[in-house]
């Protein structure tokens, strides 16, 4: 049965591939996976202080386009025959330096307006939660790879890719709580 984590991830990557065609086309190929990476963090910066000034409407914006990269760069590897151990590393350990980013400028943003102290320690909440998930799958990746002496990147990624709240629904929700003005909302929800 599908799940609406996974109608949301097929959603993304549905959109990333096309654009990934289109990128690798336009660019001759010259535009690597590892730079839609790199760029995609970069990207983060203009967002986390769109949230930390309170233009959450133009900060969901642009998450929903920069946050195509976190899958962009995914579709480009497999597009070009370039997926990577070392790709798939950069691309999760760039992510969790974007929430991190994201969740502090919540935070920030939470007790510049006063918020009550509730919410702004469910916002840390919700950064601890979201890197807590990421490290347990990382942990049960790497335990499965000792133990099956599995080193292909992309089958533990897939099986250890699911859970509750994967990546890109954490980003929806919070894509949803900027452009509706209910960002504690969302955050509770993360954080939950």
């Amino acid at each position: 049965m599908a799940t609406p984590a996974h109608g949301i991830k097929q959603l993304v990557r549905s959109g990333a591939r096309g654009c990934a065609a289109v990128l690798h086309r336009i660019s001759g190929g010259r535009v690597t996976p590892n730079m839609v990476t790199w760029f995609g963090l970069l990207m983060h910066v203009p967002i986390a202080y769109c949230i930390a000034t309170g233009h959450w409407v133009l900060a969901g914006v642009l998450l929903i386009v920069f946050g195509l990269f976190d899958t962009l760069d995914g579709e480009l590897a497999r597009l070009q025959g370039t997926v990577s151990d070392q790709g798939g590393f950069l691309d999760a350990s760039t992510d969790r330096i974007k929430e991190v980013m994201l969740y502090t400028a919540t935070a920030y943003v939470f007790v510049d307006t006063g918020e009550r102290p509730i919410v702004v320690a469910l916002a840390v909440l919700a950064c601890g939660m979201s890197v807590g998930v990421s490290f347990v799958k990382a942990k049960g990746e790497a335990i499965v790879a000792t133990n099956k002496h599995t080193t292909n990147y992309p089958e533990l990624n897939r099986l250890f890719g699911g859970g509750l709240f994967p990546f890109e629904v954490r980003m929806a929700v919070l894509v949803l709580g900027l452009l509706t003005g209910y960002l504690s909302t969302a955050v509770v929800i993360v954080a939950a």
